[in-house]
């Protein structure tokens, strides 16, 4: 089945679903168990329809391909229209009594069905890179494009594989494959399993496709890497070093700072945190030339000293998110600590960081995720193979492979899933880190 007809049938599915939650909001509480026999009423009769104009339906162009499918997508638009018939019903038949429960109901559902909208269109590019990741190459350049990865049959004849077909003749389906190009658009195509040839228009020839999950795209790409590599676990070592070292060196440092300039009081406190927050609107390319000098002088050209190193100098944007976090905790904690005899680093390493918990797990994951995806770093500082991280390795790879799309999508999927990981599981400090920000307790 092509896009159209799998847009048509995810479409139709969605609408099934939210229709049948539009009954169930309209329909008073006494009535609930009606509905349920009136939608089981519905659905019988859909099928019945349903079986009764299954040859009709079949024949449908966009149904030639994938029978089962588009067999379930007119069931589903048969649904809708019983769903919203039924709705339309029970709205008429509610009480005063039920308003505000099933407004409250009807608020949350919409609230529901509208997140759930947004997840599924953001996931569209995710979901195309994985299923390209999983096609052959042949397959991943057309348009409109296969949401099942798929793959032609092919048949192998006279020593060679040719192309599988499939060809409608006295209502009946052939297999047949290409033998030679005629002209006028036809074609000399061979039956498979049988000798005759057969000479037809190539308008009536399809692609015989199955559905087809190509895993070894993957182990693909780890071998057409360059041998200083070793199957990738050179660049994967290199990152996760680099990332290490930055994630411990910007939270230490983003949070030294950050407390003193929200717990210490020392002159000058103020108009520094001011000229800390102006360097925020320094674009990165100024200071690139002048960071490069020093690292050049320094000796440090073609090291991984110059992507972990500028992490122990803090962040304006942590060190701003920190200080908010510092602020919202109260002065009594702090006083009691200087009464039992802390000193300030103490009061700092095991009162003040346990308590800003989500916002270092905040800086974290962003440390993590711009250390894994430093692609300008490594492109200005490193030459040598042996010392480059996943991101410019998979740019180099881009250069040597990008006539492979499957292949180029199956590494960057290898190259992307422990940032995706890593989000997964972390999704929820991160939005508290955030959203926490200056709430004053």
């Amino acid at each position: 089945m092509n896009f159209v007809g799998w847009f048509v049938l995810v479409a139709l599915v969605y609408l099934a679903i939210g229709s049948g939650l539009l009954v169930w909001i309209e329909a008073a509480r006494r009535r609930r168990f009606l509905v349920v026999v009136e939608l089981v009423v519905g659905y019988v009769i859909a099928g019945l329809i349903f079986y009764m104009a299954d040859k009709t339906l079949q024949s449908h162009w966009f149904m030639s391909d994938l029978i089962i499918p588009t067999r379930f997508a007119w069931l589903a638009g048969i649904v809708c229209i019983w769903h919203w018939a039924l709705a339309a019903l029970e709205k008429k038949r509610f009480t005063w009594k039920d308003i505000k429960l099933r407004n409250d109901l009807s608020r949350q559902i919409k609230l529901h069905l509208a997140l759930a909208t947004g997840a599924i269109i953001f996931s569209i590019p995710f979901y195309w890179l994985i299923t390209t990741s999983l096609k052959p190459d042949k397959r991943t350049n057309l348009f409109p494009p296969d949401l099942i990865p798929m793959e032609q049959r092919s048949v192998r004849i006279g020593g060679e594989n040719r192309d599988v077909y499939l060809l409608r003749t006295n209502g009946r389906q052939m297999r047949v494959a290409k033998m030679a190009e005629l002209e006028n658009g036809r074609w000399q195509v061979k039956p498979v399993g049988k000798a005759t040839t057969l000479i037809v228009p190539s308008a009536r020839l399809k692609p015989d496709l199955r559905p087809v999950l190509l895993w070894r795209n993957y182990s693909d790409a780890l071998k057409f890497l360059p041998p200083e590599y070793r199957m990738g676990l050179t660049p994967l070592w290199n990152t996760i070093y680099v990332t290490l070292i930055t994630i411990v060196g910007t939270v230490l440092s983003s949070s030294l700072v950050a407390f003193s300039f929200a717990r210490l009081r020392w002159p000058g406190r103020d108009l520094l945190f001011v000229v800390l927050l102006a360097t925020m609107m320094i674009p990165g390319a100024v200071t690139m030339l002048p960071v490069f000098l020093i690292f050049r002088w320094l000796g440090w050209i073609d090291t991984l000293r110059p992507l972990w190193f500028p992490a122990l100098f803090g962040s304006a944007v942590n060190i701003f998110l920190l200080r908010q976090f510092f602020m919202t905790i109260p002065n009594d904690l702090e006083d009691a600590a200087k009464i039992d005899g802390c000193s300030y680093f103490t009061i700092y390493w095991k009162i003040m960081l346990p308590l800003i918990k989500p916002a270092l797990a905040a800086i974290t994951i962003f440390a993590f995720m711009g250390s894994w995806n430093n692609f300008m770093g490594p492109l200005i500082y490193i030459s040598s193979p042996e010392k480059m991280t996943l991101a410019y390795a998979l740019q180099l790879f881009q250069g040597m492979h990008g006539g492979e799309p499957a292949m180029m999508m199956a590494a960057a999927t290898l190259v992307m899933l422990p940032v995706l990981v890593v989000f997964f599981f972390t999704q929820r400090y991160m939005i508290q880190g955030v959203t926490l920000t200056g709430l004053k307790q």
